[in-house]
Order: structure tokens, then sequence, then C-alpha cells
């Protein structure tokens, strides 16, 4: 069966490349196709287009252009912060302990996991409560003399909610750690003033916010010692090394520009739809219970719990009708696991194997919402009936 209607509501797994991103991207294929390392003029100019994106990125960032690093992607820049800055601290005989939530991405979660499995460093879980905000008494009670390191991400990208990242950078400084967030999903949406932030650390990745795959972006905090895990050349000021990808950082930096241009107008636009889908949900499927914080969470982002439904087949019948979404993370998507997000929310086995995400993006209209909130309550009412049978 081939949907005639389709709708895209997962704009937090990807975003479309714009148009406009595409053309200051196309040059950098064809005409300025040096390498940025090499000393002749066509490398010269390819460097010169990556010093200009990487000044663009520190103007939105409210940072010195040489405390950004260019990556290819949000896990990258995960792991190069965590990694990079604990094995600094181990080589130095300082601290181990490393302190993180149990609602990150699995670029973090999974990046603290090796470090303490491998290289016996220690770890703290800080606990969230049941719209997954992290307790900031609690926070500060997990910090220790030896914490080298705490990563919170900004927002989730499985269920919406924003952190209180300026209390809890405040905490962190007063113990003497490092902050890093994962900010991936905040791209574009919320304000990425690292100094307003008091972050020691921040990644993003620019397809989250109409940019091309494969290129992300690290900020790190001048004077923060960083030992890099992917080693070779002195690319990236020696943090980072591999031949630039100059279309792609183009096109990061152009995503970037536009998004923060206009973010007033895209935010207005995306929690104008967005409340338009969680009030259509809530109203016509009883079944569904919203997740998440109910204030406090992305712009653009729904994501509910529906009762007695799992997420697999849901997914399958809603792809079936012409509208794409997930049940959290795309890294997890299609796992027939129960979310650990959601369980460490509170909510128990089987809801957690029953949610759903659905995001909007730019170009989301009132049609799609209604196309996508009847196709999820004929096929809830269609799986509920099948069920009692």
């Amino acid at each position: 069966m081939t949907a005639r209607h389709s709708v895209y509501l997962d704009h937090s797994a990807s975003t479309p490349t714009d148009p406009q991103v595409v053309e200051a991207m196309l040059p950098y294929f064809t005409d300025v196709y040096g390498n940025a390392s090499a000393s002749h003029q066509a490398g010269r100019k390819a460097e010169r287009a990556i010093e200009q994106a990487r000044e663009t990125v520190a103007r939105i960032l409210n940072c010195q252009p040489s405390e950004i690093i260019f990556t290819s992607g949000g896990s990258e820049s995960d792991n190069l912060a965590i990694k990079g800055a604990a094995w600094a601290a181990r080589q130095q005989g300082r601290d181990h302990h490393l302190m993180t939530t149990p609602i990150e991405h699995e670029a973090v979660g999974r990046t603290i996991e090796q470090l303490a499995s491998v290289m016996d460093f220690e770890r703290t879980i800080v606990p969230v409560d049941g719209y997954g905000q992290v307790d900031v008494t609690e926070f500060e009670r997990a910090c220790q003399p030896n914490t080298c390191i705490a990563s919170v991400m900004y927002a989730s990208n499985e269920v919406g909610t924003v952190q209180p990242i300026h209390n809890i950078t405040q905490v962190a400084r007063d113990h003497n750690i490092l902050l890093h967030t994962d900010a991936v999903q905040a791209g574009g949406q919320l304000p990425l003033d690292v100094q307003a932030l008091g972050v020691d650390m921040l990644s993003l990745s620019a397809h989250k916010f109409y940019g091309p795959k494969g290129v992300g972006a690290l900020y790190v905090r001048d004077g923060i010692e960083l030992m890099p895990h992917q080693t070779g050349g002195s690319h990236e000021n020696a943090r980072r090394a591999g031949t630039s990808n100059t279309p792609l950082i183009v096109g990061l930096a152009t995503a970037l520009e536009m998004a923060y241009d206009n973010i007033d107008h895209y935010v207005t636009h995306y929690r104008a739809m967005r409340d338009l889908l969680i009030e259509s949900v809530l109203e016509r499927v009883p079944q569904a219970q919203l997740t998440g914080h109910p204030h406090d969470r992305l712009p653009s982002h729904a994501s509910f719990i529906i009762e007695g439904i799992e997420s697999t087949t849901l997914l399958m019948h809603l792809d079936m009708n012409g509208v794409a979404a997930s049940s959290g993370s795309a890294c997890k998507t299609g796992n027939p696991e129960p979310s650990d997000v959601l369980l460490a929310m509170g909510y128990d086995r089987q809801q957690a194997l029953s949610g759903l995400r659905l995001t909007v993006g730019r170009y989301t209209t009132e049609a799609d919402i209604e196309y996508a909130v009847s196709a999820l309550a004929r096929t809830v009412q269609k799986l509920s009936r099948l069920q009692t049978v």
C-alpha cells in the first residue's frame, strides 16, 4: 500500500536541506575544490571559506572563532568533548569522575559507559523527574571533589524537555566541573549564546537546522585541554584530524545563520503548529498521553504515549498512511526494546514501548496536522479493535 498523501513529522530526526544552503555549498564542490591545508591559491580559497564559516558560527554562539571545532556531526562532537576532556584529565593525573543523566543521546550515554567500563572512570547518573528534567539539587548532590566533567543535554531529542541549563552550569562552575551540553536538538530553536548559558562545551549538528548531513560543530571554551580521539594531521588547531570538508562546513554556517536571522519567525510558526498538534491529538485520541514538560519543551516537539499500542506497529501503519513519525531517537527507532528515557521518567515497560514522537518544521501546515491526526486517530482505533477481538 502506498499513501497518496505525505506528511513529514520527524524533523527532530532530520530536516530537509534549505535550497539556499545547497546553493551556497555548490561552488565548493566544483570551483573552489582545493584542500584547505594546501599552501597554493586553490587551497587558500578553501581555507578562507572555512574560516569565514567559523567566524559566522562564533558570532551566533557569542564566542571566539578559535573556540569552534568542525566535526562530522553531533555524535562526533559529543565523543570529542567527553573523551577529549576526560583523557586530558586522566593524562594529567587529575579527576576521574563523570556525571550525566539517563535521558542523554546514546552518543553521550555510551561514551561515558565506555569510559567507565574500559578505562575505569567513575560515573554518576543523575536522575530526572517525571517530565524528564534534571533536579538541580540532585545534580549538586552528585558532584564530587574528583568530578572532571558533566554532560547534560540542552533539550531532549525524545520528549522535547528543555533542561534548566543556566542553573546546572552555575552549580558545575561552583564545583569547578567542566559542563558539556548536547545542543543538537536546540540548534535553530533555542538561544545558543554560550556566555549566557555558561557552558564549557556545546555540540551541534547541521542537519537538525536545515543544513547538510555529515557535519557538526563543537564549541570548546578557550583554556580547556582536549586530547583528540582522532589523530593524524594538525587540522582544527590539532584537535580533530582529517581533511576539512569545505562544502559541508559552508553549508552548516549558512544554515545556522539563516536559522538565527529568522529565529523569531520560525519559532512562532513551530509553536503554533506544535500546540495545534498536541491539542488535536489529545482531543481525538483518547489513548494519548503527553510526555515531557508541558511548558519547558522545544517549540517544534510533541511526544506521547499511546496506551496499549506498541510503537513499532503504530509507526508502520502511520507510514502506510503517508505520515512520517518516530518513537523517539532516530538512532533507536526500530529497536523493540522499551525507551530508556521513558523508563527513567517513571513510566512502566509497556508504556515505554508505546512512545510516539511528532515534530513539526518550517513547512508544516495546519492541513498537514489535520491529515496526520486523522490518520493517527483512525489507526489507533483500528489497532485497538484488533486487540480486543
